[in-house]
């Protein structure tokens, strides 16, 4: 079984760093909050690692469907509770892609598979709150 371990750091008032593989990633409060906006909020990263999972999945799906895609973008629609903690209660995932004569059946398999076969991240948010999905092609 692998293990993945981080370290978050303090820097000062409410700005925290974290190495991830070698890579700082800097989270901090919005200004309306007191924070300086140095960086994301911890929660919104949530929807980015859903987002980066998702997408590392279907681009190499579709390749293998010999699907050439000129654009590719996901969007992710969260709503959350009005309560503390304020927490994801549902999630939507918009994939919009962008090429010529995109065969929407192969577009399917491969978000179908990114969603119930390959993506971790979407498998543990399955269990935690319902998930929607959606395929757009921009013309």
């Amino acid at each position: 079984m692998a293990t993945h371990t981080i370290k978050t750091i303090w820097r000062k008032d409410n700005i925290f760093d974290t190495d991830v593989d070698g890579h700082t990633i800097t989270i901090d409060l919005g200004k309306e909050d007191g924070g300086e906006d140095a960086g994301p909020r911890p929660k919104k990263l949530l929807l980015v690692a859903a987002a980066g999972c998702s997408g590392l999945d279907v681009v190499p799906l579709l390749k293998k469907m010999r699907v050439e895609l000129k654009g590719f973008d996901i969007q992710i629609e969260a709503q959350m509770s009005e309560e503390h903690p304020k927490q994801y209660t549902s999630m939507k995932v918009i994939y919009e892609f962008e090429g010529d004569n995109l065969p929407m059946e192969k577009l399917e398999k491969a978000v179908t598979l990114s969603y119930e076969k390959y993506c971790g991240v979407m498998a543990m948010y399955k269990k935690a709150i319902p998930i929607s999905w959606e395929i757009r092609i921009k013309s």
